[in-house]
C-alpha cells in the first residue's frame, strides 16, 4: 500500500512514512493509491464484534507492513482502553429512523480521541524503532488540540505545540489544552482565527529548513492516519443497523471535512452508504460550494459551535482530488487560487461528482439553539451545539427507506454556556474530569507571525 499526494509532485510513501510526514512536501495531502475493497461477507462478519476488533480489520489493509499484526493490535487496545463506554461508539435512537452515534466517550470528550489516541500509540512505536525525536505542530478550533495533547503528553521523543485561536474556544476546550503539566506539551494561544492557525502550520511545513531542523510532523486531520482511524466507526454503526443487507445514511457536523471524508473512504471500501450529508453552521463555505459550485471564502464568523468556525477546510482538498479524477496538477492550481484569490469555481464535471457523493445543509445560530432545546424536551438527550447542527440538517434529509445516523461529535459539557442558554440546564463534566477547573493553566500567547512562532518552537522544544 502506497500513499500519494493530492498535488501530484511528492514521492509515494508507505503508511508509516505518510503518518510521520503529515503534509506532503508539495503542499498536498496524502491519500491511498487505491482503496482496499471489502466484500459483503467481510462487512457482515463485523457485526457484533468488539470495537477494537473492527478497528483492526478495517485499518489492517491500509497499514500493510508498516506495523505487524501484533503491534497494530497492541496500539488499538491501548488507544481505546481509557474510553468511558464499553461500546466505544454507542448508538442512541432519537426518533423514527434517526440515530445518534455518540463519539464523545474518549478522554477529552470529543470524536477526535478516536484518531488521536491511536496515532499516539503508533507514533510511539515508530519513534522507538527509529530512535528519533519529532516535533508535532497542530492547529485546532478546539477539540483536535486537547485530543493531541492528551494523546502525546509525557511520551518520549515527542514535543507537541498546539496553536488555537485566542478567545475563540470554549473554557473547557481551553483548559483541556492548558492544564496538562508535562513539559513536552505546549498550548499556544494565537491572536487570530482558526484559519490563521491552520495557515501558520502549513507555512511551517513549507519552510523546509525549519521542518527538517525540528523534525516537524502534523497530527491535524491533514494526517492520513487521522482519517483512517475515523473510518472504523462508520462500519460499527452501519453494521449495527443492518449493513450490508441494507444501506444507511450519515450526517456529519463538518468543519475541516476530515470526519465526513472518512465516510467517503468507508463507502469506497464497499460499505453501503446512501447519503453523506455535510452539516455546517453559518460558516457555510462547504454547503455553498455544493449548492452553487463556487468555493469562496467569506470570512469567519464566531458561533456557539466554534469547532466549525472554518473557511479553509483542509480535507476538502482530498474530496476535490477524487472529483477531478485524481489530477494533482488541477488540484494544485485550485489551491493556489484559494490562497491567492480567496476561492475558485468548481468545474461542472467535478461538481457533479461531489454532488453524487455529498448532500449538504446549514443551521443558523437560532436553529442550532432551537434543536438543542427541542431534542432535550422530546428525548431527554442533551446535544452539544455541533451535534445540534448535525441533527437539524439530518432531520431535513431523512429518507424513510434508510436509517439516518448523525455523528455526535462532542460531549455537551464542553459547551456548557450554549447548552444552558438553550435548555436552562448546565451540563456537568464526567467525574473523571471534575478537577479540570481547579488545575493551574499553562499557556503562551503568540502573535500571528511565522518567524516568532518558529523561534518559540526552536527555543522551547527539548534538544
Amino acid at each position: 500500500m502506497k500513499y500519494i499526494s493530492t498535488r501530484g509532485r511528492a514521492p509515494a510513501l508507505t503508511f508509516e512514512e505518510a503518518m510521520l510526514t503529515g503534509l506532503a512536501r508539495d503542499g498536498g495531502l496524502y491519500v491511498p493509491e487505491a482503496v482496499p475493497q471489502f466484500s459483503r461477507e467481510d462487512i457482515a462478519a463485523l457485526a457484533g464484534l468488539r470495537y477494537e476488533e473492527v478497528a483492526f480489520r478495517v485499518t489492517r489493509p491500509f497499514v500493510d507492513d508498516s506495523f505487524t499484526d501484533a503491534d497494530l493490535r497492541d496500539a488499538i487496545e491501548k488507544a481505546y482502553s481509557g474510553f468511558g463506554h464499553d461500546a466505544r461508539a454507542p448508538l442512541v435512537q432519537l426518533g423514527p429512523n434517526h440515530f445518534l452515534l455518540e463519539l464523545f466517550h474518549g478522554p477529552t470528550l470529543a470524536f477526535k480521541d478516536f484518531a488521536m489516541q491511536l496515532i499516539g500509540q503508533l507514533f510511539q512505536q515508530a519513534m522507538k524503532r527509529r530512535g528519533q525525536r519529532i516535533t508535532i505542530v497542530g492547529a485546532t478550533s478546539g477539540d483536535t488540540g486537547s485530543a493531541a495533547i492528551e494523546a502525546f503528553r509525557g511520551l518520549n521523543n515527542v514535543d507537541v505545540f498546539i496553536l488555537f485561536p485566542h478567545g475563540r474556544v470554549s473554557e473547557v476546550q481551553r483548559r483541556q489544552m492548558t492544564t496538562p503539566d508535562e513539559p513536552n506539551v505546549h498550548a499556544l494561544a494565537l491572536h487570530g482565527d482558526f484559519d490563521d492557525c491552520q495557515a501558520a502550520v502549513k507555512d511551517m511545513f513549507n519552510d523546509f529548513a525549519f521542518r527538517d531542523e525540528v523534525g516537524l510532523t502534523a497530527v491535524n486531520s491533514i494526517n492520513w492516519a487521522r482519517v483512517l482511524a475515523q473510518v472504523v466507526y462508520y462500519f460499527t454503526a452501519a453494521t449495527a443497523l443492518g449493513a450490508p443487507h441494507r444501506s444507511v445514511d450519515f450526517t456529519v457536523p463538518t468543519g475541516n471535512f476530515g470526519d465526513i471524508f472518512a465516510g467517503r473512504i468507508a463507502k469506497a471500501m464497499g460499505l453501503p452508504i446512501g447519503k453523506l450529508v455535510v452539516a455546517t453552521n453559518r460558516n457555510d463555505i462547504l454547503h455553498r460550494t455544493l449548492v452553487t459550485g463556487e468555493h469562496r471564502k467569506e470570512g469567519v464568523q464566531p458561533t456557539i459551535s466554534p469547532s466549525m468556525d472554518i473557511q479553509v477546510s483542509s480535507n476538502f482538498e482530498r474530496a476535490l482530488f477524487d472529483a477531478y479524477g485524481r489530477d494533482g496538477s488541477a488540484v494544485a492550481q485550485l489551491m493556489d487560487e484559494l490562497k491567492g484569490q480567496g476561492g475558485f469555481p468548481v468545474s461542472q464535471g467535478a461538481l457533479q461528482a461531489l454532488r453524487e457523493t455529498y448532500a449538504s445543509g446549514r443551521a443558523s445560530e437560532e436553529e442550532t439553539a432551537a434543536t438543542i432545546r427541542a431534542m432535550h424536551a422530546r428525548t431527554g438527550e442533551t446535544l452539544c451545539p455541533h451535534t445540534a447542527v448535525g441533527v437539524k440538517v439530518a432531520e431535513e434529509n431523512i429518507d424513510p427507506a434508510r436509517p439516518m445516523i448523525t455523528l455526535a461529535t462532542a460531549h455537551p459539557a464542553k459547551f456548557p454556556d450554549a447548552v444552558e442558554a438553550a435548555t436552562g440546564q448546565r451540563p456537568g463534566l464526567p467525574k473523571r474530569m471534575s478537577a479540570l477547573y481547579d488545575r493551574p493553566e499553562r499557556v503562551t500567547e503568540v502573535d500571528n507571525d511565522l518567524g516568532r512562532i518558529e523561534h518559540l518552537i526552536r527555543e522551547t522544544r527539548a534538544k
